[in-house]
């Protein structure tokens, strides 16, 4: 039976079962920039068609306008969230810009001003403004090389779902600083009609990825995630020896912004998630976990395994270079975390769905050496 772990930030100077010192995160970051006056300070909506100043007019070239665009919604789209549909129709824009055309009433539905959770409904009118955009003629597409990978990758396939075997080193989705991920990849075979991811996986995370065919399809899929229904299981090699049998961590995380980059951290205000680790193989100075998350969270194993002091092999950004660097001259050249099985189970007209990932070559090897 499973040890819980109400999980705290690590005090300065505690260490972990194994002697693992965790790094402290930074707090979390003060609020938004405000005006003399108090207020906040609103910058114009990203690509709104905006009338030159008189001292631009000569100098600068009027930008590209865009007509306003009219969108029905189909079958594939019934459902579907209003930012995300906007997301889908306006690539290269980025996300903050999309909510901000929301929030100031330029999209409409069938006339009138909604909100960005909005969900919309087959049969109904979008309206999407004037934008400025990547040019629609010089799309970024994935080399060959990648779309063959993602190709041998797939492991099931049927009329409801793609499954692949994501390899590490590429994201689910393109974004800021990636021009494309396996979903723009898939596209670009130009096989499916419709293909949308049904979750994530981090960017050095390899295994399991759902991508759905149809709206109805995406919908199961992302129920089961939210009502805790699915099964999700990952092998992480974490740092240090492992004292006992399973534990689980129950800690909320919250996303807080530390320079240019994304950090996930322990915040009791933050969104609840829960993991359990169950040690399988121990070796001289690691140990393989089987990780099942009950939620969903970005870097929630990570998070939760540096909590406990044994944070994953590998991770450059919630671990630490003296603890990685041996690992990296021993044959790690990549942070060991791999989604392994995924379970739906059957509801409506769909069946029960069962996946496994095989470890990759570079991991099951690593372990051996480790023997």
């Amino acid at each position: 039976m499973a040890k819980p772990v109400r999980a705290k930030p690590a005090r300065s100077g505690a260490s972990g079962p194994s002697g693992f010192t965790p790094r402290p995160l930074a707090a979390r970051p003060g609020s938004a920039a405000k005006t003399k006056s108090g207020a906040k300070a609103l910058r114009p909506a990203y690509g709104a068609i905006q009338p030159a100043k008189e001292k631009d007019k000569a100098a600068a070239p009027a930008p590209e306008r865009q007509e306003v665009r009219h969108i029905g919604i189909d079958s594939n789209s019934d459902g579907q969230r209003l930012d995300n549909f906007l997301l889908k129709h306006l690539p290269g824009v980025p996300k903050s810009h999309v909510y901000r055309l929301l929030r100031s009433g330029q999209v409409r539905v069938d006339g009138g001003r909604v909100k960005a959770d909005r969900r919309l409904s087959a049969g109904e009118q979008v309206r999407i403004p004037p934008v400025r955009m990547a040019d629609p003629r010089e799309p970024v597409r994935p080399p060959d090389r990648v779309l063959n990978e993602l190709r041998e990758s797939v492991v099931h396939e049927d009329e409801h779902y793609l499954v692949i075997n994501k390899p590490h080193g590429i994201s689910a989705h393109g974004g800021t600083g990636q021009l494309y991920g396996v979903i723009e990849a898939i596209r670009a075979w130009e096989k499916y009609e419709f293909i949308e991811l049904c979750h994530r996986l981090d960017r050095d995370t390899s295994g399991v990825l759902l991508l759905a065919k149809s709206r109805q399809a995406l919908l199961r899929a992302q129920r089961a995630f939210m009502d805790g229904t699915s099964i999700k299981r990952y092998f992480a090699l974490l740092i240090g020896k492992w004292r006992g049998e399973d534990r689980d961590v129950d800690a909320a995380l919250v996303k807080v912004r530390l320079g240019d980059q994304h950090h996930v951290q322990l915040d009791e205000d933050g969104k609840p998630s829960k993991s359990r680790f169950s040690p399988r193989s121990k070796y001289r100075e690691s140990t393989l976990c089987e990780v099942e998350i009950f939620s969903g969270r970005t870097h929630q194993i990570r998070v939760h395994a540096l909590a406990l002091g044994h944070p994953v092999a590998g991770d450059d950004k919630y671990g630490e270079r003296q603890y990685n660097a041996p690992l990296r001259e021993r044959g790690l050249k990549r942070m060991f975390l791999h989604s392994h099985f995924l379970q739906l189970p059957a509801t409506g007209d769909f069946p029960k769905l069962i996946l496994n990932a095989p470890m990759p070559d570079e991991l099951r090897n690593f372990l051996q050496r480790l023997q």
